[in-house]
């Protein structure tokens, strides 16, 4: 099957019985310092992923992430949760409800710009995984859009792309 068109590498998954592991490698243009500030920042994570309200920028800090798009049934997801693992501009781990741990490693690469290793680790159907897939997939679009000046506008949010992806990830057997 040919995958769709994607600025976004696609993303794997190992899966053990019911739980998740999925992953993406990432390059971004830009700088740590500025990717950093998106994945780790009240400021930043809006713009392509959730409100981050509370988030006290520290291991074992408490974080609710708000997602702003909705489900087929118009639900947004809330997720209380930890930040798991904390070290400035190069690690951000948050742990919470319904997408359990999500791990963003930077690194530096100077002129190259930055790579992001991204883990998400949680427990779930199949469908749920190819879900994830997907929407992690939908949403690492954004944040390359986010870092290029373009923070994503909700209210023109649809599943349309996000079914896309999901198709796809489904027919690579993921």
């Amino acid at each position: 099957m040919e995958r769709l068109e994607s600025s976004v590498p696609y993303g794997t998954a190992v899966s053990a019985g019911d739980t998740h592991t999925l992953r993406y490698e990432l390059r971004f243009p830009q700088g740590a310092e500025r990717v950093w500030e998106a994945v780790a920042t009240r400021e930043g994570l809006p713009g392509w992923l959730a409100v981050a309200e509370p988030f006290v920028r520290h291991e074992g800090g408490v974080i609710t992430l708000r997602w702003q798009n909705t489900d087929e049934h118009g639900n947004a997801t809330v997720a209380p949760g930890r930040v798991t693992g904390w070290g400035p501009v190069r690690l951000a781990e948050y742990t919470v409800d319904v997408h359990g741990r999500m791990r963003f490693d930077l690194r530096d690469e100077g002129s190259e710009g930055t790579r992001l290793r991204f883990t998400n680790e949680f427990t779930g159907s199949a469908a749920s995984r190819l879900d994830c897939l997907a929407g992690w997939h939908h949403h690492f679009e954004f944040l390359a859009d986010a870092l290029d000046g373009r923070p994503k506008d909700w209210s023109t949010w649809n599943l349309d792309r996000w079914r896309e992806l999901r198709a796809d990830y489904a027919a690579a057997g993921q």
